[in-house]
Parts: structure tokens; C-alpha cells; sequence
């Protein structure tokens, strides 16, 4: 992807410029995403993770070409090239088959990069830092990459079969975990400089013993920690004095930045810090479906004011009800009861109910809602109660009073942070 390796050259020489990348499968958060790189004039690089499309169809129940489409189907409707769209896999390798002996899981992760690669997705995270079933915990630096050096040949040969743009890679041993933290947080280890540097090595060590080399000059990050995480109520801020010898120790490379993972919820000084300080790709996702969630949810309250509760669609008691009837997706991550559950459920940063909107229940509340707003416009005093930011942009009529209009506007505020962090244009 030359586009991608164009910006990370122009960090490399001194520009505070990055990449911000959107990991998410819903419909309205990626077309905010598409209409805010329309309007900044930029790459949009949209990914998903490996347990929300894979070959067995993720929570979302795509097929990463199935993902394709919807994202290509959005750009055409919102005008975007999509020359101008970069497709990601994030956590590609053993995340979802961890239970499965390592040959099991790698035979797995081969086939999922086999058909993220061959769907067209050219920005590919190698993520094989977990253990499988008879791994030793942690498993070693060495391993991971020659675990990813495996995939990354698999990747290679699919590119030379297919055609188009070669892919870019992400590598790293020190990955978050996708989605948020589990527990309380208070603070973290920022990874060590001289860590950074054995695992860049043991991984150009892999490659080229694998025989990767072309590859290996097309691997543009590595993961690693540099000190922001969230968990269900709180968010570790980034402080750049604690990541200073971290950031210096990439100036040394020449063709690798940082990807930063987890970046969900920082503030929009700790997002343009970071990038200053080479974490010049930016991951964000939960951030943005919380936001999506909060739109939703000011438009259920705008609808039982304006309709009354007993014509109301009530879009939150359905969610809410849906998730409890199934917690596949919650129940590892809370452990509440009663009116913090429903707390929890709804408000927890780490936003789990973005596993849920896919739901039959939850998607067609939400399409039942939008149309009812559609249909009977409210007035704008109770935007403005519910969505002040909303009626401001009403007020510059730089968006309509119209409820999708409402929600992408939601999210792109979180977008713009994104944008505007990586000198990518905003406004």
C-alpha cells in the first residue's frame, strides 16, 4: 500500500503527521468514517478483528469478503473512492482458536489470512502473541514471530495470486487486549526501549529466515504499550515522559513507527501527543460504537418526549433485554447484578453492546427508530436537551434535523479528534 507507506515516510522525516485506523462492522460508525475521509480529502483505513469476521463468520457472521462489500457498498453511497479505502485485519492469527493445540490454531489463522488477503484487505495486523493449548504462558518473543513470519509467507503467496497492492504489515509481541481491559486500572508498564528493539530484531530475524525479505521492507509498525489503556470506568492517560525513551528508540529505524492500540477515549492533546511521539498509527473502535450508543440512546428519550412512551419504540429496553436473554458477549467481563448490571450493560467503556446491534431485536429498533423520527421530525428544543452538539450543528445547518444525520454526526465527533490528531485536515 503505497499510500500507507507515504505517510509513515513523511513521520520518518520529521512530519507530525500519522494514520488514524477504524475497527468497527457497524454500518453507521464506517460511514461516518468514509464521509469524515471525503471531507478531509484522506485515506480511510477501515478494519476489522479477527473474531468479528473470519471464516466462520465472527459475532458479525461475515466472511471477510463480506465485510469487503459492505464497506465498498458504503463508499459508493457516500461518494468515496474506493481507491481511498484501505481494508485492515486486526488481530490476525490465533486469537479465536486459542483453545486449539498451536498447530491446530496456526493451520486456522493461515486459512483467515488466506481470506482477508484474497477479500482485498492489504493493512494486516500478525498477531500471534497468544498462547494455544500447550503453550507455554507467556509465549517467547522467538516463537511469535517466527509464528508470524508463517502467516505473513501465507499472506505473500495470496498477494501474488491475486493481484493489486502489496500488503503492509503490523507486527509486535506486547498487544493489548482487543476490546479493553478486564479489571480496574490505575496504571501501566510502558514497554521498555530495549524490549522494542529485541522484538523488532527477532522478528527481522524471522522474516529473513523464512526468506521474507521484500516483505519485511513492508513492515510499517510495531505494537507495543505505550501506557493508554480503558477498562469499564476508567482510562489510562498517556504521559509522554513515561513513554520518552520508548519514542526515541523507534527514531532509530528506519522505515518503522508505533501502532497504538487501545487509544479509545484519550484526550484530543494525549491523541496529538502521541503521534508527536512516533504512535503514529491509531487504533480506535470502542470509542466510537460508545458514541454511536449514545446517540442511539438521546434519540430514545428525544422519541418518548416527542410521541409518548406508549407509541415509542423504545430502542434501550430492547437492547437491554436482548442482552441479558444472551451474555456471550458480557458475562466474562461483568460480574454485576441488578441496577449496576444494567449500568454496566450500557455505560461500561468497554462497550460490549457493540457485539450486540448486529441482533435482529436491536437492528430493527434501531431502523424502527430512526424511521419514526423520520417521519415526525422533533422539535429542535428537545435536540438541543439531548443532542446540544447536534443542535449546533442544526444551527450552522451543517446537517439536517434528520435522525441518521444526527447519529453519524455523534460519532464523527470522536472522528474529527482522530483527524485532527494526525494532521489529516479535520473541520
Amino acid at each position: 500500500m503505497q499510500s500507507i507507506l507515504d505517510i509513515v515516510r513523511a513521520h520518518k522525516t520529521g512530519q507530525e503527521t500519522g494514520i488514524y485506523s477504524v475497527c468497527s462492522a457497524h454500518p453507521l460508525v464506517i460511514a461516518a468514517a468514509l464521509r469524515r475521509g471525503k471531507r478531509d480529502g484522506t485515506l480511510v483505513v477501515v478494519e476489522s478483528t479477527s473474531n468479528q469476521v473470519n471464516q466462520d463468520g465472527g459475532y458479525t457472521g461475515m466472511l471477510p469478503g463480506d465485510f469487503r462489500e459492505r464497506v465498498h457498498g458504503i463508499a459508493d453511497a457516500v461518494g468515496l473512492s474506493r481507491e481511498r479505502v484501505v481494508l485492515g485485519g486486526d488481530h490476525l492469527g490465533p486469537n479465536c482458536w486459542q483453545h486449539l493445540p498451536a498447530e491446530e490454531a496456526m493451520q486456522k489463522s493461515e486459512v483467515l489470512i488466506n481470506q482477508y488477503v484474497d477479500a482485498g484487505f492489504r493493512k494486516i495486523h500478525l498477531d500471534c502473541s497468544m498462547s494455544c493449548e500447550g503453550d507455554p504462558i507467556p509465549l517467547g518473543d522467538e516463537e511469535v514471530a517466527r509464528r508470524a513470519a508463517r502467516l505473513c509467507g501465507v499472506a505473500e503467496r495470496c498477494w501474488q495470486n491475486a493481484g493489486g497492492e502489496p500488503p503492509v504489515y503490523i507486527v509486535g509481541t506486547e498487544v493489548p487486549v482487543p476490546g479493553g481491559a478486564k479489571e480496574a486500572l490505575d496504571e501501566l508498564q510502558v514497554t521498555e526501549a530495549g524490549a522494542a528493539a529485541d522484538s523488532i530484531a527477532v522478528h527481522r530475524a524471522a522474516f529473513l529466515e523464512a526468506g521474507l525479505e521484500t516483505a519485511w521492507g513492508r513492515v510499517i509498525a510495531l505494537v507495543v504499550q505505550p501506557g493508554v489503556e480503558f477498562g469499564h470506568a476508567d482510562v489510562v492517560d498517556y504521559q509522554p515522559e513515561k513513554a520518552a525513551q520508548l519514542s526515541r528508540q523507534i527514531e532509530n529505524d528506519p522505515h518503522l513507527v508505533f501502532e497504538a492500540h487501545s487509544t479509545d477515549y484519550q484526550m484530543p492533546d494525549k491523541l496529538r501527543a502521541l503521534v508527536r511521539d512516533h504512535f503514529a498509527i491509531l487504533k480506535v473502535g470502542p470509542g466510537l460504537t460508545y458514541a454511536l450508543r449514545e446517540a442511539f440512546w438521546a434519540l430514545d428519550q428525544i422519541e418518548q418526549e416527542w410521541v409518548g412512551e406508549g407509541k415509542a419504540v423504545r430502542l434501550r429496553q430492547t437492547a437491554l433485554e436482548t442482552m441479558k436473554g444472551d451474555s456471550t458477549y458480557w458475562k466474562s467481563y461483568y460480574d454485576s447484578t441488578g441496577g449496576q448490571l444494567d449500568l454496566d450493560l450500557q455505560y461500561s467503556l468497554s462497550d460490549r453492546i457493540r457485539y450486540y446491534w448486529p441482533k435482529a431485536k436491536i437492528d430493527e429498533a434501531a431502523r424502527r427508530l430512526i424511521k419514526s423520527l423520520e417521519d415526525s421530525p422533533p422539535p429542535l428544543t428537545l435536540i438541543m436537551q439531548f443532542l446540544p452538539g447536534q443542535y449546533a450543528a442544526i444551527r450552522e445547518q451543517e446537517i439536517r434535523n434528520h435522525p441518521q444525520d444526527l447519529v453519524l454526526h455523534k460519532v464523527d465527533e470522536v472522528l474529527m479528534q482522530y483527524s485532527n490528531a494526525c494532521n489529516q485536515g479535520g473541520g
